[in-house]
Order: C-alpha cells, then structure tokens, then sequence
C-alpha cells in the first residue's frame, strides 16, 4: 500500500475514533457510564485530580439509573460534590459506599439542542477526513509534478483516496444516524 494512502487511512480512522469518543460524552435519554468516566475529580483534600473511572466502577443499573462504586470509600463525598457542581446537572444519591445517579428524561428541547450538538460534531470530523484527503491530493500531485510517479499512478491513488474519503464520510453518517436514533429514543 502507498505510504500516502496508508497515511490518509490512519489519519481518517484516528478522527473517526475521535468522533466516536466525543459522542459518548453527550448525553442521551438512557444511562450509560461514558458519560460520567471522564470527569475529573478532586480527591483527598484536593491533593490530586483523577478520572472518575480511576476511583470507582461505574455500571448501570436498568436504562435510568448510573451506579457508581468507589475503590476507595473516603472519595463517596468528594464524588458526590464533584457530580453536582458538574455542568451536566445530574443529582447523585448515596446509600452506603454506593453512589447513584439517575436520568431525568430529556425533553423536546433538549433533544433538539443536543441534536445540534451532534450535528456541529458530525461536520467537524468530516471536514476533518476531507482536509486528510486535501492534504493526500496535494502529496500525489507534487511527487507527479517531480516525475517519482507516473500520470496513471497518480490517476489510480486519487481514485484510492477518493473511495476511501467515501468509505469513512459514509462510516460517519452512520455514526450520525446512530446517535440521532438514541436522542430520540424516549
């Protein structure tokens, strides 16, 4: 495989991930422990900063309700604040060692927000993989303009970089599609 092509095929799969990982963060009407995961909390006094998924295990617990469980029993208190005063506008609630999280429903409005949200996200990473195949095209003209591949070479890579800037502009839509299902799933 040309190095060029191999190059574009890694950079579009890396913003694909990307896209992936940031869409797990926004919030749908059901529970999933991604979107608590990442949120740093302040622990021990405030001593260190850590990752949620660092200090306890985060399951679900049926399709409203987020279970939390700290390693370490001393951190309920300081997750339980950092949860609150996180723009995310969830409530937890502790019993025990066990901190739990429910999902209000989301409305029409919000839904529509997060929809927009998702769509803005959606155009970034294709603009992402177009700019990939941009910079690819320009790769193969300069080495056509320097004569190290020939007109038929350089005829055959675009059309590479062209079905693969297809495959994963069509991966992305599907991805789209997907979470606009979840949001509107009530």
């Amino acid at each position: 495989m040309d190095p060029i092509i191999s190059e574009l095929k890694t950079l579009s799969q890396q913003t694909v991930s990307h896209l992936k990982e940031d869409l797990k963060t926004i919030r749908t009407g059901r529970a999933n422990p991604s979107m608590l995961e990442s949120m740093v909390i302040e622990v021990y006094g405030g001593q260190s900063k850590l990752k949620l998924m660092e200090l306890a295990t985060i399951t679900t617990e049926g399709p409203s309700t987020i279970v939390i469980m700290p390693f370490d029993p001393s951190t309920v208190g300081d997750i339980e604040k950092s949860i609150l005063k996180s723009p995310i506008g969830f409530t937890p609630r502790t019993q025990g060692t066990r901190i739990l999280v429910a999902i209000p429903p989301l409305s029409e409005e919000q839904r529509q927000k997060i929809t927009k949200v998702v769509n803005s996200k959606i155009e970034e990473k294709k603009v992402a993989v177009r700019n990939h195949r941009d910079d690819a095209r320009k790769k193969i003209k300069q080495q056509f303009e320097s004569k190290s591949i020939s007109e038929d070479q350089k005829y055959r890579l675009e059309k590479e970089i062209d079905t693969l800037t297809q495959e994963f502009t069509s991966e992305i839509h599907r991805i789209k599609e997907q979470k606009d299902k979840e949001i509107m799933e009530v």
